[in-house]
């Protein structure tokens, strides 16, 4: 090896050996040298501090006119530092005769003693601005009077800390809370909107680092607020369509009610509304309210057998198919066998021969029975897929449920649930999927896809979402048609679902109850649905009502609910009477020169 080298390999091995030495030598004197210990603790000092979190503000909540329906609020919580506290039992007094807290709780807190574990106690949250306004004066007057003073038995409110955050408030308390949901104390929403919008509500939070030198403190960056909703419910409607809820519940004994008001033509929900109600302000009553497994918005999250309501929706595809038209006539002997089932209608009676027309009038379950069977198995289970039963509806709602549509080559469909189907048993579905589907039937065949949140605020600029359709299931001759026919049906029948001056089209449900042990004839499910004005169909309405026990007829208990949803619908989006509205634009009156009355 060539002796340069060599030489230049063992120097650089003693250079390398005695380097730890240096480095130690150098440790050891910056320890007892005070300017250098000075020096670097100003520069750690320089860069101390501590990561924090900072969250937006919460995105607001207004319905389609701006009234407010969810926002915020500065409010405090209120804790102690362990160390300065010299009075437990003054800060007791103090929360208790300010805000309420109880007494010994208090204490207990603010009597721990300062540890590695224990630094900082929460005593309160929720406080307002007022209290601690009053807690501030009562520490100054403690303190002006009392000093500094060590004797162990002065007043003193030594340690107490208040520090604000936002806290999520209701205005309309629990009007529209079903589909507002509410914020919990983690500020995370459950149900409704604030469930299924959470994310763009509560916006994105944003990690900064806080230097503890407030002279090396840069401007904190601009955190955007969440999201805010504009929807599309009319608070108005909705607090009406609550009033006449929690009166039909009451007045017919039933376990619940629920009407749900839409747009046919755009898909936008007017109201939605349903028992029981909470206030959102006042979230930790959830489980007195809704024990159990009681659903938080029936309208989106309860399925249940619809009964005679979902014959619409069968007599529609039957028209749409061509297998039968409003005068073709069915022979009704009373009784209508199908695979291996005994159909029967709803009065055990026989009605003989009757028209398609007489069918909805009567609201026979043989004649629907064998309208389904003229469909056929797969164009039924076809166009029900269409119409959205048994799978989500789209509505932006926390928590709905998709109920269920048996079908061919599921194991547990048999021939004998066509039949059954056609009339709206052994098939489950919510109160939104009926209204949807229903709607198309309003609509020129056309559904559109439900939806509350008309546009999105973000920023400072306002986000329309725009209307998007859903299904197209009939053409919308058939639509007009079967609108035509269940029109004419009310007013042969003077149905309860009269409204003097409109006339409108809608069907009753009296829908048996399944049980392990079969299906109940002493408790139902009444429903109505309905639509109008006839020419120009500005809303639907769709009632139900849950195990009534004055009567179990939907005819009885739902549709008058109907008429007094639609008495206030009329005057509440200002639609005129047939009359007035067909003369202004220049349209004639129904051919025997009446308003149109629906009976």
């Amino acid at each position: 090896m060539n002796r340069d080298y060599l030489w230049r390999y063992k120097f650089l091995g003693f250079a390398i050996s005695i380097l730890p030495l240096i480095i130690g030598i150098q440790l050891f004197r910056i320890q007892i040298d005070k300017e250098q210990i000075d020096a670097i603790g100003g520069i750690g000092a320089l860069y101390a501090g501590e990561f924090k979190t900072i969250e937006p503000a919460r995105g607001m909540i207004y319905d389609r006119y701006g009234n407010s329906m969810a926002g915020n609020e500065t409010v405090y919580e209120v804790g102690v530092e362990l160390k300065f506290v010299r009075n437990p039992d003054t800060i007791a007094l103090a929360m208790n005769l300010v805000t309420g807290a109880d007494y010994n709780e208090i204490f207990e807190s603010a009597s721990i003693p300062e540890s590695p574990t224990a630094v900082y106690r929460v005593l309160a949250r929720g406080v307002t601005p007022e209290q601690v306004e009053r807690l501030e004066i009562i520490k100054e007057q403690m303190q002006d009077k009392y000093g500094n003073s060590n004797a162990k038995d002065a007043p003193s409110l030594s340690g107490i800390r208040f520090s604000p955050y936002l806290e999520r408030i209701y205005p309309e308390k629990s009007i529209g809370s079903n589909m507002i949901g509410f914020v919990n104390f983690d500020q995370t929403g459950y149900f409704g909107v604030e469930g299924y919008y959470n994310d763009m509500l509560a916006g994105k939070s944003t990690v900064v680092w806080l230097p503890t030198d407030p002279n090396q403190a840069k401007g904190l960056p601009n955190t955007p607020d969440g999201v805010s909703l504009v929807l599309t419910i009319d608070r108005e409607i909705q607090s009406s369509m609550e009033e006449l809820v929690d009166k039909a519940k009451k007045k017919n004994g039933a376990e619940s009610a629920t009407i749900v008001v839409l747009d046919p033509e755009t898909g936008e929900i007017l109201a939605m509304a349903t028992t029981p109600r909470l206030d959102p302000n006042e979230y930790w009553d959830f489980e007195e309210i809704f024990p159990g497994e009681t659903p938080f918005n029936r309208a989106v999250s309860q399925a249940y057998e619809p009964g005679s309501v979902y014959k619409v929706l069968t007599m529609a595809a039957g028209l749409d198919l061509g297998v039968i038209t409003p005068e073709t006539e069915f022979i009704d002997t009373g009784v209508f066998d199908y695979g291996g089932a005994k159909i029967y209608n709803w009065n055990l009676g026989a009605w003989g021969p009757v028209s398609m027309l007489e069918c909805l009038q009567h609201s026979l379950n043989t004649c629907h029975a064998w309208v389904a069977t003229k469909i056929g198995a797969y164009n039924f289970y076809d166009y029900m897929h269409k119409y959205g039963i048994g799978r989500s509806s789209g509505v932006d709602l926390a928590g709905e449920a998709t109920g269920r549509l048996k079908k061919p080559g599921d194991e547990d469909w048999f021939e004998a649930d066509l039949a059954v189907n056609s009339f709206g048993q052994g098939v489950a579905a919510t109160p939104i999927q009926m209204a949807s589907a229903i709607s198309a039937l309003a609509n020129d065949g056309v559904i559109m896809t439900p939806h509350i949140v008309h546009s999105l605020i973000s920023k400072g600029v306002q986000h329309e979402i725009g209307h998007h359709v859903a299904s197209e299931p009939i053409k919308p001759e058939t639509a007009r048609t079967i609108t035509e026919m269940l029109a004419t049906s009310l007013e042969i029948e003077a149905s309860n679902a009269l409204v003097p001056g409109y006339r409108v089209a809608g069907k009753t449900g009296t829908g048996e109850i399944p049980t392990p042990y079969g299906y109940t004839n002493y408790l139902t499910n009444a429903s109505f649905v309905g639509w109008g004005p006839v020419d120009d169909p500005q809303f639907l309405v769709y009632v139900w009502l849950e195990k009534p026990t004055t009567s179990i007829w939907g005819s009885e208990v739902a549709a008058p609910v109907f008429k007094d949803a639609v008495e206030r619908l009329v005057v509440l989006m200002n639609i005129p009477p047939d009359a007035v509205r067909l003369e202004l634009s220049g349209k004639q009156t129904s051919t025997n020169g009446e308003s149109g009355v629906s009976q």
